[in-house]
């Protein structure tokens, strides 16, 4: 979310506020003030004292230009990221902090630059450690405590604060971009079992990942890491599989998937209504091996799932007579 902070040195209606330039007509409509000292009810505009600045909220295009034209042309537009800038530049750095497994997050409070975004002047800087296992939901929370307290502390003193702002560094620049339904799409035989791991904790709540199974689209809800016990049972070391085979570990009750590198295990999937492990085993797993007995294991796996793209729509021209 973008925030706005638009400051007004000059008096308030009433006498309050600092002494010097009087508000803008432009500032007087933006918060609702009327150039009078007196309402319809005769009583005078409510006086206040401090402090002198408002703060908008925005998030969609909507949004009235010139608004943010009055607001930009008195001490411009601040913005609170959820990252260290200038790394992970763009609509989602929680998420690709979390995915590309960074130990330290952070916030950052910036100055919106005109057409570009995450590239101003910055305020202020804070970092946090980031816990092993955090998922963006985890992470979103903390930031945004931090987040808020920070920005507190720049409007206690935002003249000194803008006056103190710092250029980015033009080095360790990363990007951000917007994640896609094709981003929970897991391939087996490229992504080791720690990326696939990290997807989950970073889009999992947002996205499910998701597989083929049989030529339907199967959800996994819930993944967790295999500890060293369950990789040295025989049934996994006895017998090649590939990326995608499917077993089921009764001992621990979980579904255990083959990656590029090892396994992942699954609690929970989504077909047609939510499963535990232990209800897809029965339901489909189990049938599918007395179904086709002579089969290999390595033949009963989940395959990646393949989106088709979007087709870009034609704008229709109609003529109007």
């Amino acid at each position: 979310m973008r925030v706005l902070v638009r400051c007004c040195w000059g008096p308030l209606p009433g006498g309050g506020g600092c002494a010097g330039r009087r508000q803008s007509p432009q500032w007087r409509s933006l918060v609702g003030l009327s150039g009078s000292s007196g309402g319809e009810d005769g009583r005078g505009a409510r006086v206040r004292e401090k402090p002198p600045w408002r703060v908008l909220f925005f998030g969609t295009d909507q949004f009235a230009r010139e608004t943010l034209r009055a607001l930009h042309a008195a001490s411009g537009i601040l913005n609170v990221h959820p990252s260290c800038l200038p790394r992970w530049r763009g609509p989602a750095p929680i998420i690709h902090t979390v995915l590309h497994g960074d130990t330290v997050a952070g916030v950052t409070i910036m100055q919106i630059r005109p057409k570009r975004f995450d590239v101003g002047p910055i305020l202020k800087q804070e970092t946090v450690p980031v816990p092993p296992k955090s998922t963006t939901k985890d992470l979103e929370a903390v930031l945004s405590r931090l987040g808020a307290n920070m920005l507190i502390s720049i409007l206690k003193n935002l003249p000194e604060s803008l006056n103190n702002g710092r250029q980015q560094p033009a080095e360790g620049v990363t990007h951000a971009p917007k994640i896609s339904a094709a981003t929970s799409c897991i391939k087996w035989e490229e992504q080791t079992s720690e990326q696939i791991f990290r997807l989950h904790c970073a889009i999992g709540n947002i996205i499910p990942l998701q597989t083929l199974w049989v030529n339907s689209t199967i959800k996994l809800l819930d993944l967790v890491e295999v500890n060293s016990s369950v990789l040295t049972d025989p049934k996994l070391t006895g017998q090649a599989v590939i990326p995608g085979s499917v077993i089921y570990h009764r001992q621990s009750q979980i579904l255990l998937v083959c990656c590029k590198d090892g396994w992942i295990g699954v609690r929970s999937v989504m077909l047609k209504k939510t499963l535990t492990a232990t209800d897809f085993y029965n339901g489909y797993l189990h049938p599918w091996y007395q179904k086709n007995s002579q089969a290999q294991p390595s033949q009963c796996r989940f395959q990646t799932l393949r989106l088709p793209l979007k087709k870009k729509q034609k704008k229709k021209i109609v003529a109007v007579q």
